[in-house]
Parts: C-alpha cells; structure tokens; sequence
C-alpha cells in the first residue's frame, strides 16, 4: 500500500488488507544499512488493522528472518507430491500399455509412446497462461480444487484406455486442465517474504524428486496382467491420492490472492455462481443476483459471515444492470499494470533463458535412457536394471544436495549466479557424457560407472539448483502479487514447450546420429549442449538487485545492478 507522497509505479494502488500477508516485491532499496525512515503514513496502518503498509524482511536487528508459515508450507508440499506421485505413475507401464493398442506395431511403439507423453505436454502449453490468468482472478484455492478434481477425473478415464485415439484423447484432456504446478509456485511466492523465501523453495524440487520415486514404484506395482483393464488399478489409485489431496486442499489451504480475501468464502461464492447459472439460463426477470449490496459492506472470511446490507433499490435500477456480470464472484482490481511494467527486460530475458533450462534439462532426460540402452559404438550397451540404477543415484543426489548444500551455496552466490551455474553445468554434461567409456575400455565397468555417476551428478545440481533459482527470480521479477499467477503460468507454458519439444528432437536427432561414424554421439549431445550455452551467455543479461533473496550477501553488487535498479525505478514515473 503506498502513500500520496510514494505513488506504487504505473499509477496502481495495491489493496489494503485488514490481515496480515507476507510482501515479496521490494521496495527500492535503501542506499545504506541504516535504520530505514518513517513511514509517511501512520503505524496503524490506514486500516486500523496496526499493520504497517509494507511487510519486509529487513528489521532494526538487521537481516532478521520472517517465521516460516510451516501448516501452509506443509499443505502446498502435500499438493505438489500427490501431483507428482499420480503423475509419475504412468511412465512404468505406458510402453506395455501402447504396445496392447491394436494401432500400434512393435516397429512403431516408439513412435506412438512419445506422441502420448507429448500431447500431455502440448496440451499444457495451450493451457498453463490460462490457469495462471485466472488464478489472478478468482485466487488460488479454487484453481488448485478445480486441477486437482478434472485431473483425477482424466486418471480414471485413462484406466479404461483401449486404443491408441482414447489414450491420446485423455492425456490431452489432463494437460488440459493441469495447471497447478505454476499455481503451487505462485502460493509459495505469496505466503513468504525475501527473508524465508529461500527456505520455502528449496524443498520444492525435493517434492517434486520424492514423487518421482513413489509415482514409478506405485505405477509398476499395481498393475494387473491377465485382467480385462489390467491398468486400471494405478489410475484408481492414482485419482484416489489426488481427491485425498483435494479434501485436505479444502480444508487446510488458505487463499494467499490478497485481492480474493475481499470476496465470500468459497462455498458462497460457488453457491453463488450456480444461482447465476440457473437464473440466467432460466430468463429470470428479477434474479436474485442483481440485488445491490452495500459498498461499505465487508466479508468476514475467517468467520464464514457475510455481513451485507440489501439496499432497496428500484425495479429500473435492477434492470439496467448487465446480466453477464457475476458480483460476489471475482476480485475487482484497483488498476492495471501495462505490458511494459510486467515485461520488462528482466522478465523477458528470464522467461527466454527458463525455456533454454527446460528444453536441455528434459532433452537430457529423454536422451539420457536412448544413449544409455543403445548398442555400441553410438550407446554404452546398458540393461533397463543398469539404467535404473543409475537414475536411482540421480534421486538420492537431488534430495542431498538440495537439503543439504544448495541453501548454504545460494547464499553465497545469490538466485542469478546460480542459476547461470545451472545453464553452464548442462553445457558441462552434456558436452562430457559422450565422453563416457565402453565397458571394454581401459578400467572396464569401474570407469564406467565413475565416469557416468560424475556427469549424472553435475547434471543433477544444474537441474536441482538452476530450477530454484529459477522460481525464485520469476517471483521476484513481478511488479506485484496480482500477476504473479500470470508470470508463473506463462513461464510454466514455456516449460510445457520446452517438454512437449525435446523428447521429439532428441529421439529424432539420436537416430541420426546412429547413422555418423565415428562418435556419433557428440552431434546430439553437442546441439543441445550448444543451446544450453546460448542460454547460459542470455542470462547475463538479467540483472537488478531486486531479484535476490535477503540471505544474499550483497556485498558483490555489481555496477551494472545499480544502474538496472534506477532504470526499473523509473519505469513507472
């Protein structure tokens, strides 16, 4: 909330809150350590409610961490793994599953296995803006009940596949209505401050490996050989874990939008829109959604009362009100931010680069298996158990490093240095795995192994670390919460391009270099490497302090910070 004498930039007032809610978006930073000055505007607030118009991290003690909001951190992590879980349990059986599709032949199995996983990815790249627009608009919990509910219709609709039309049809409808990834995100940006955000998004790819080790164990165990739907039994248990998630979701999660917390509780407001529905498809002369509430009238959301006052107003005044409008419904923006003040430099270059880390860190995935299992001399001639093996000491490396040594390495370096690190580290390994020795090579299979576990780690942490990094700045780059769903939505629809495109170009440019003699490997290898290092030189490019945690010691402020911090400033004078 600013004052007359510090107008917020681009003329837009954020909403004043008679609760307290954790501030991510900075103001422009004081030139010294000092103790900050008075705020122009009482210590009561203009609520009445004692909250000072900004929260931040910064205290009279100095660098002073805000607390943790543990029940809610615990209630988004508990989203995000149920996500994953149900996610990663149709990799396990979707190549035995498409092989059974009377379409389908053994010469082309491959083929049709990456049109299903891409249209999954196709169809959330379609849709990701979209939910992260509207979780702007309506707020977050009802996008994430809404996600969590269709897409544990899908997994239900997906045990009953028979061919391959009905297998793509549903994976689209899933990616389709899957967009709670970007909402998790944007919750997480909301509900913590620059003091604790580090903390918080830390953990997030953790989840996100944890379920990719209970999603492929629940996936390959539950599945029925010899029964009329022999793959119905993951998806019950799958649409079963997502509709737990969605009774804790409705009980647990509180909505982090600060302009949504104006508006009725949820059930009201859905009890509202099916009275909308109904009068208006009905042709109701006088429904009762045009009633005129009192403007000085307010909802109580944490007692569940709404305390509005009916004004008795004329036949005409009714009747001249649009019966497309839906009050009590969506959130009412005191402005709007121009396409400039959202993206600017800063965030376009992110969003640019976020793609380059997206398509590299999944072309890596999907190459990886093919490199891995492909006779010699183009592949190392490994078994499936070999390869799992390998990618099961991929996990544990995640969950170590990310627990243990990237909070503390973050710190030092700050959200852009890692994250360029992460570019560079997947130029790194990816120019070194075709590099990998053969089994009848000098030191045999201990090589082998040493040589394969050292490129697997450093392309772990680049993924680990750049993906936080990466969240982190995406959050800090918004000019407020308002559009940060819609920040995260689109950079979670390039990172669905980036998904949808890299099984595709991998696969294809893996079978051409089958085809190249001697070391055919390095042509694959070497165009996606050449792209993370395109990314890599992009991301210099990103600049201002305003991006970094609290934690960070700024110490190394750059010149070129200072000078992107005035340019940001004076954006919206």
């Amino acid at each position: 909330m600013a004052s007359k004498d510090n107008p917020v930039p681009g003329g837009l007032e954020r909403r004043k809150s008679s609760t307290p809610h954790y501030q991510t978006f900075p103001t422009p930073p004081p030139k010294s350590r000092g103790r900050p000055p008075a705020s122009p505007t009482s210590s009561s607030g203009q609520d009445g409610s004692g909250i000072p118009p900004y929260h931040t991290a910064d205290t009279d003690d100095g660098n002073q961490s805000s607390p943790l909001p543990t029940k809610q951190l615990a209630i988004l992590a508990v989203i995000a793994l149920a996500e994953q879980t149900a996610l990663n349990s149709i990799s396990p059986y979707l190549p035995e599953m498409t092989s059974t599709f009377p379409e389908v032949g053994e010469d082309n199995a491959g083929l049709y296995i990456g049109v299903i996983a891409s249209s999954f990815a196709l169809a959330q790249f379609a849709t990701n803006f979209f939910w992260g627009w509207l979780s702007d608009r309506i707020g977050r919990k009802p996008v994430v009940m809404l996600g969590t509910v269709l897409t544990a219709g899908c997994f239900l609709a997906f045990g009953f596949c028979r061919t391959l039309w009905q297998a793509v049809l549903v994976q689209t409808l899933m990616g389709l209505v899957n967009g709670n990834q970007g909402v998790v995100s944007t919750c997480l940006g909301e509900i913590t401050d620059r003091s604790n955000q580090s903390k918080a998004f830390v953990y997030l790819p953790v989840i996100y490996g944890i379920g990719g080790i209970t999603g492929p164990a629940i996936g390959g165990l539950l599945v029925m050989p010899g029964s009329s739907y022999p793959y119905l039994l993951p998806n019950l248990f799958s649409a079963a874990v997502l509709l737990t998630d969605l009774v804790l979701t409705a009980l647990f999660l509180e909505e982090s939008l600060e302009e949504a917390k104006d508006l009725p509780p949820l059930k009201k407001r859905v009890k509202n829109l099916f009275s909308w529905l109904w009068q208006f498809t009905g042709g109701a002369h006088h429904p009762t959604y045009l009633r005129v509430h009192n403007r000085n009238s307010r909802h109580r959301v944490d007692g569940g009362l709404d305390e509005t006052t009916d004004d008795s107003t004329s036949e005409n005044e009714s009747e001249s009100q649009s019966l497309l409008s839906m009050p009590e419904l969506f959130p009412h923006n005191s402005g709007q931010l121009t396409g400039k003040e959202i993206l600017n430099r800063n965030t376009i270059i992110l969003l640019g680069t976020y793609l380059v880390f997206q398509l590299s860190n999944i072309s890596f995935n999907s190459l990886y298996p093919i490199f891995a299992s492909s006779p010699e001399p183009t592949g190392r001639n490994l078994s499936p158990e070999e390869i799992g093996l390998s990618l099961s000491f991929a996990g544990i490396i995640t969950i170590v490093f990310q627990v243990g040594i990237f909070g503390k390495l973050k710190e030092k370096m700050g959200n852009k240095a890692t994250y360029r690190s992460g570019l560079f580290l997947f130029f790194l390994s990816m120019m070194m795995i075709p590099w990998v020795g053969y089994r009848d090579s000098p030191g045999g299979v201990v090589w082998l192994w040493i040589e394969l576990g050292f490129v697997l780690l450093v392309k772990t942490v680049a993924a680990v670390g750049g993906l936080t990094s990466a969240l982190l700045l995406i959050t800090n780059s918004a000019p407020n919460h308002s559009v940060l769903g819609t920040l995260n939505g689109l950079a979670q629809t390039l990172s669905a391009a980036g998904r949808a495109a890299g099984p595709i170009l991998s696969g294809g440019l893996f079978s051409v270099a089958t085809q190249v003699r001697p070391k055919g490997e390095v042509l694959v290898w070497g165009v996606f490497g050449g792209i993370a290092l395109l990314g890599w030189v992009a991301s210099f490019g990103i600049r201002g302090e305003s991006l970094e945690s609290s934690d960070w010691d700024d110490g190394s402020r750059s010149q070129d910070d200072d000078e992107d911090e005035e340019e940001n400033a004076g954006v919206g004078r």
